[in-house]
């Protein structure tokens, strides 16, 4: 037996480093994600198993246990085998936190008592992968990062279920319907629901603004007036327009030279929104094509993509030169003119900035050097998605590396019988790393610096011509779509009041991570929470109902400011700041607060429940297919005419079907009173089913085995399903919350 073995997130990083170090470090067995997962609070507590609004918190920590699904279950039993005589293991796991709980989970599950060295990679070329294990350090040196990623699984844990049992206990009477509370995901259905009431609320106010052409010695342009206190009254404007009509006067000129450093390195929350604006993509595409330039076969050209700071250390100052040689090699990138020696930019201002890495897995995304000179080679193997993330990655570093933009900023003002008319415009100087954007022109810029001057004089007449009033209208705020909605969850503390708490909020990294933001959305979708309009995220009317229940029940359950408080307490245990219980005792905390609150509530009977008239989320939810079946089944057999809505409202098709079900249900012999019992084999489908869709299979399923198969023929992959069958079973799926 080998007495030292390498442990990688997935099997594909496993090929990797096999091709990298070969087995010079030991057995290489791979992962396959998340191995382990935590104990349902009924195998702690048994008295648990019953709902109630209690705090789920357990003496100590939630243990685990394997998790199931793939191969899991062949992979743990491999690694387990080899951790029986290996007196070294080379945790080799993706660099971020996540990546520390994937592989020490194991360890700490199992009780490994031997030396333990971590590994970390920020690309997975040969050459990063080697230097990485040249380079690998005692695990302890990682306790802080490790107790963060258990700080946040535990508190979600405790936080996400405690209040999804209270919220359903208490509000959800008459639904049926589990109402899933997140941490994270709770506070993003918020987000949306509120953008949307705003657009919904919002009463545009018309007003006016007044515009000449101004003629001038060299040339002529447009003046405007648009005072800062709007012109509501059509009457004002036409004052104006008559003042301005035939006024010569001198203009006031003031000239300001003046300079623009290069946008911020990427992170990946920055690339989805941009993705998102630039070419439609949601989310979950922009992380799935960078992970595919991170770790494809053949590819391996960015460094690790789920970066959450927009820095990179000082350490990869010295790498500056070959990446941009490499990149100035191909043809997209050989016209973009980067000075030599480059321009590196240290401090919050610039690119490499240590202190602003403090608390992050990772640095900004950018061209892998060790696989930079293969360029040329790789770039065929691209597919075009692959090639427009790597151009948008590309261009950023090579513009990070240039000389700011200079430009002359030109503002004329003209005093018209007291009404202020203003113009301003910039001329290019230097285009400095503007030239990475080469679509870039000045009339790109928005607002009054947009258009291009001509030469202008202080105190020079100037004539005006042609005033006319231009009809304006105030407009509602943008609806969101995946990358603002990231940007968003990003920036929470912009949803923060307190300008203390603001501030504190804004050096921290938000609501979610930059690995399951996307997800978190995603999940919000197949809710039936929010869905996609265009290229905008709209949340859906049982999204809103829930959203006002919550809101109502207490407003902490939909804050994005309380749950980045949360955030920033897990993030201070990766620097120190915070202990990992106390960190976790923070979230039981306001778990604990908002359950009080909303049993007060209930009692003093002020909460209205999801699914009533206030709340009306059960008129909006729709039937499931196998109760929509059902229901057509009996309008054919006896001819009767079902109630409108049956097929949009779950609880119309609900009642209709309790009126005219037969008593004996599918599947239960003649003369039997006591339905069939489920079969193991059933049991086994259903759970693998519930698994992987994230539901919970409720008790009267498990009661019959007709309800049992109505349940699973109602919740399996459609394309499976065996067209025509029909049974007497009236499900009420529940989705599990995240």
């Amino acid at each position: 037996m080998a007495d030292q073995i390498v442990i990688t997130e997935k099997s594909s990083q496993a090929k990797d480093v096999r091709a990298a170090v070969g087995s010079r470090y030991g057995e290489i067995l791979p992962a396959e994600g998340h191995l382990f997962d935590l104990l349902e609070p009924e195998d702690v507590v048994p008295a648990w198993k019953r709902w109630s609004p209690i705090l789920l918190r357990p003496e100590g920590l939630y243990g685990t246990r394997p998790a199931e699904g793939g191969n899991k279950a062949a992979k743990l039993r491999a690694i387990r085998e080899a951790l029986r005589s290996a007196k070294r293991v080379w945790l080799a796991t993706d660099c971020d936190r996540e990546g520390q709980l994937i592989g020490q989970e194991i360890l700490e599950h199992y009780n490994y008592r031997g030396q333990v060295m971590r590994v970390l990679f920020t690309a997975q070329d040969q050459q990063t992968i080697r230097d990485a294990f040249g380079q690998a350090k005692p695990n302890s040196e990682y306790s802080r990062l490790y107790a963060a990623a258990v700080a946040r699984r535990q508190a979600d844990q405790i936080y996400n279920l405690s209040l999804t049992r209270t919220a359903t206990v208490i509000l959800g009477q008459g639904s049926r319907r589990v109402i899933g509370i997140g941490r994270v995901k709770t506070p993003t259905l918020a987000i949306v629901c509120k953008r949307e009431l705003e657009i919904r609320n919002f009463v545009p106010i018309a007003y006016f603004e007044v515009v000449a052409t101004a003629k001038v010695a060299g040339g002529q342009f447009q003046m405007r007036h648009a005072p800062q206190e709007r012109i509501l009254k059509r009457e004002i404007a036409d004052t104006v327009v008559n003042a301005a009509r035939g006024f010569e006067g001198p203009l006031g000129v003031r000239v300001e030279d003046k300079r623009q450093g290069p946008p911020k390195l990427h992170d990946l929350p920055s690339l989805q929104k941009l993705c998102g604006s630039r070419f439609g993509w949601p989310a979950s595409k922009t992380l799935a094509v960078a992970q595919e330039l991170y770790d494809g076969q053949g590819k391996k050209i960015i460094t690790y993509p789920r970066a959450e700071v927009r820095y990179l250390p000082q350490s990869l100052i010295s790498d500056v030169p070959k990446i941009v040689a490499g990149l100035q090699v191909g043809q997209s990138f050989s016209a973009i003119s980067v000075p030599n020696p480059p321009v590196v930019r240290r401090g919050a201002s610039g690119s490499f900035y240590d202190k602003g890495l403090e608390g992050a897995s990772h640095h900004a995304v950018i061209p892998n050097v060790n696989t930079i000179d293969k360029l040329r080679e790789v770039w065929p193997r691209l597919s075009a998605d692959e090639k427009k993330l790597f151009d948008v990655i590309a261009r950023a570093y090579l513009a990070a590396q240039m000389p700011d933009f200079r430009y002359r900023q030109t503002t004329a003002t003209l005093d018209v019988r007291g009404y202020e008319f203003r113009a301003a415009g910039r001329q290019p100087i230097e285009l400095g790393w503007r030239a990475a954007f080469p679509e870039w022109q000045p009339a790109d810029e928005k607002g009054d610096e947009a258009q291009l001057l001509p030469s202008l004089r202080n105190g020079e007449t100037a004539q005006l011509q042609d005033p006319k009033i231009e009809d304006k209208e105030t407009r509602p705020p943008p609806r969101y779509n995946e990358g603002t909605l990231i940007e968003a969850m990003q920036n929470a503390w912009r949803f923060v009041d307190d300008e203390v708490l603001r501030e504190r909020l804004k050096e921290a990294k938000g609501i979610g991570t930059p690995a399951t933001r996307a997800e978190i959305i995603g999940g919000l979708k197949k809710q039936n929470f929010l869905m996609a309009q265009g290229k905008h995220i709209v949340p859906t009317e049982t999204g809103l109902s829930l959203f006002g229940v919550l809101k109502q029940a207490d407003p902490a359950l939909v804050d994005p400011g309380v749950t980045a408080q949360l955030e920033c307490l897990l993030d201070d245990v990766v620097v120190g700041k915070q202990e990992m219980v106390g960190a976790i005792d923070a979230v039981c905390d306001v778990a604990q607060r908002i359950i009080g609150k909303l049993k007060d509530g209930a009692a003093a009977g002020g909460l209205p429940p999801f699914g009533s008239a206030t709340g009306n989320a059960a008129a909006t939810y729709p039937p499931t297919p196998a109760m929509k079946r059902f229901a057509e089944s009996l309008v054919r057999q006896k001819g009767i005419k079902p109630p409108p809505g049956y097929k949009s409202s779950i609880a119309i098709c609900r009642k209709f079907l309790n009126e005219h079900a037969p008593k004996k249900a599918d599947g239960e012999t003649a003369g039997n009173n006591e339905p069939r019992p489920v079969s193991p084999a059933q049991l086994l489908y259903a759970k693998k089913i519930a698994q992987g869709k994230g539901l919970i299979i409720p008790d009267e399923v498990k009661a019959s085995s007709a309800a049992m198969s109505a349940w699973i023929d109602s919740n399996r992959d459609s394309k499976r399903r065996r067209r025509g069958r029909k049974t007497a079973y009236k499900p009420s799926g529940a989705a599990a919350p995240q």
